[in-house]
C-alpha cells in the first residue's frame, strides 16, 4: 500500500465513525465555506467514501446555498444604502450650506479615499468588463470565491436572479469537472 493509499484509508476510517446519514451534510457544510467551495468539498466526500454523484451534488448544493444567502444579504444591504443615500442627497439639494451658500455638498463628495483593490478583485473587475456577469461568474473562481464574486456583482447593481443563475451554472460546471477529475484520479491513478 502506497503512502497516499494509506492516508486515504485512514481518512475513510475516520469518516466511517460518522453515521452515514450525516456524511453528506458534512460535505454540504464544507461546500458552504469560501475557498473550499464545491470543488474541495467534493474531494472531501470522495476521499471519505461517498458515491461520486452524491459527493458532487451535496458539495454543489452547499456552495449554492451559501451563495444564495450572500446574494440575499448583499441585496438587502445595497437597497438600504441606496435608499439612505437618496434620502440624504435629497435632503441636501437646495438646502443652505453652513456658510449660507446655496451650493450644498453632497454626501458622495465627502467620502474617504478608497483602498487599493486586491489582485483578485482587479482580475474580477477586468472579467466583468470584458465578459459580463456570465464570464465573471464562470471565471471568478480562479480569482476569488463564488461568495465574494456574487456579493460584488449584486453590490454593483446586477439583478439577483441573473447573478444566482450564472453562479449556479458556474458552481455546477466547476464542481462537476472537479468531481469527475478527482474520481478518475482516485480510481485509475491511486486505485483507491
Amino acid at each position: 500500500m502506497t503512502p497516499l493509499q494509506e492516508i486515504i484509508s485512514k481518512f475513510q476510517e475516520l469518516v466511517a465513525q460518522v453515521p452515514e446519514i450525516f456524511q453528506p451534510f458534512i460535505v454540504m457544510l464544507a461546500g458552504a465555506i469560501p475557498f473550499v467551495e464545491g470543488e474541495v468539498a467534493a474531494l472531501i466526500g470522495l476521499l471519505g467514501g461517498l458515491n461520486p454523484v452524491v459527493a458532487g451534488v451535496v458539495a454543489a448544493a452547499g456552495n449554492f446555498i451559501s451563495v444564495l444567502l450572500v446574494v440575499l444579504l448583499t441585496s438587502r444591504a445595497r437597497t438600504a444604502v441606496v435608499t439612505r443615500n437618496r434620502v440624504r442627497v435629497g435632503a441636501t439639494v437646495g438646502a443652505a450650506a453652513p456658510g449660507g451658500h446655496p451650493e450644498a455638498e453632497s454626501a458622495f463628495e465627502q467620502t474617504a479615499p478608497a483602498k487599493p483593490l486586491s489582485k483578485g478583485r482587479q482580475r474580477l473587475n477586468t472579467w466583468i468588463v470584458r465578459f459580463g456577469v456570465p464570464g465573471a461568474s464562470i471565471l471568478g473562481p480562479f480569482a476569488i470565491p463564488t461568495q465574494l464574486t456574487s456579493a460584488i456583482l449584486v453590490a454593483g447593481g446586477t439583478s439577483r436572479a441573473w447573478v444566482l443563475l450564472w453562479q449556479a451554472v458556474a458552481i455546477v460546471l466547476w464542481t462537476t469537472i472537479s468531481t469527475v477529475s478527482i474520481w478518475a484520479a482516485l480510481t485509475y491513478l491511486v486505485g483507491a
